[in-house]
């Protein structure tokens, strides 16, 4: 790793001001961040680290107002044993409950699950070999390359790279809103970014909390991921749906540059019973659009299968 100034920020004042100008990067849990540093695959590397740990009342689990209300640094496994968010807020419980290890769940926040940088080996490549599209190139270098984890959504701005956290189709799907430093945003429209970028995050842009609106009463979810080995990898795919009265809300992840909410699929079975043959249909609906590449093309029947089976799950 190249050497790099470290603060300890005390209030979210002065992260934002360390981070003006665009050389610092903040740290949390730091899962994704170090060995982004180690591998140095980015065309900058930071000059300081703002640690945001060190920030009072960025972690805690409540509810308040009718919702659930989280710390940005509130780690994964808190989120994934605590009984309320267990209890009503399901599919946003299980998806923290598959991220990687237990070791990266004690370590790793919400904030930082949902802001991650996206999964590409050609994005990720040590040493920077690769000057993707992504990092402000001119290619996608795995749109001719070895693209079979990629997008079956197509391209943004001719990035295929698919956006890989699990929490984040879970937050969609049950509504959520991120609150950062500045502003308030639907957890659909945060990821809505442009090439290069992972989120509508500004420069001096900090997540402070998630907000989820407590689901009517006798509303379901779940989540489901499909994924090489269980207990650590990203997924290949993964689904989440809220069942609440006739308008359920489906969301896809791995699948495209951002999470991809299936609204052919909600349409398919809203105000229908959760059945075998209207979950399968929901399931086919919400591939009817992919585009796979000859690689990809086994992760539409996933798609399918585990929005057919996320919807089952709820009853």
């Amino acid at each position: 790793m190249k050497a790099f100034n470290h603060t300890n920020a005390k209030t979210l004042a002065e992260a934002r001001t360390a981070l003006a100008g665009g050389k610092a990067t903040l740290i949390a849990g730091g899962t994704d961040l170090i060995g982004t540093l180690k591998d140095n695959i980015l065309p900058t590397y930071p000059e300081s680290l703002v640690n945001i740990k060190t920030i009072p009342d960025l972690d805690y689990i409540k509810e308040e107002g009718g919702m659930l209300k989280i710390g940005a640094a509130t780690r994964l496994a808190d989120i994934a044993a605590n009984p309320v968010v267990k209890e009503k807020y399901t599919a946003l419980a299980q998806a923290a409950l598959r991220v990687a290890t237990p070791h990266i769940r004690d370590m790793g926040t919400i904030g930082g699950n949902i802001a991650q940088l996206h999964r590409c080996w050609y994005f990720r490549k040590p040493e920077n070999r690769f000057p993707c599209i992504r990092k402000g190139g001119d290619r996608c270098f795995a749109m001719m390359g070895d693209n079979r984890y990629h997008s079956i959504f197509g391209a943004v701005e001719r990035c295929i790279a698919v956006h890989p956290s699990d929490t984040a189709p879970a937050l969609i799907a049950l509504n959520a809103k991120i609150v950062t430093n500045k502003r308030t945003v639907e957890a659909e429209a945060f990821f809505d970014v442009k090439v290069p970028g992972n989120t509508v995050l500004a420069a001096d842009e900090i997540i402070t909390a998630i907000q989820v609106p407590t689901p009517p009463a006798g509303a379901k979810s779940a989540f489901l991921k499909f994924a090489i080995r269980k207990s650590i990898d990203f997924p290949i795919v993964n689904c989440a749906v809220l069942v609440a009265g006739g308008a359920p809300r489906i969301c896809l992840n791995a699948v495209a540059p951002k999470p991809y909410r299936a609204t052919k699929a909600e349409a398919a079975i809203a105000g229908k019973p959760i059945n075998a043959e209207n979950a399968e249909a929901a399931g086919a609906a919400a591939v009817a659009d992919a585009r796979p590449l000859t690689a990809t093309k086994y992760k539409v029947q996933i798609a399918k299968t585990l929005v057919k089976r996320a919807l089952l799950a709820t009853v």
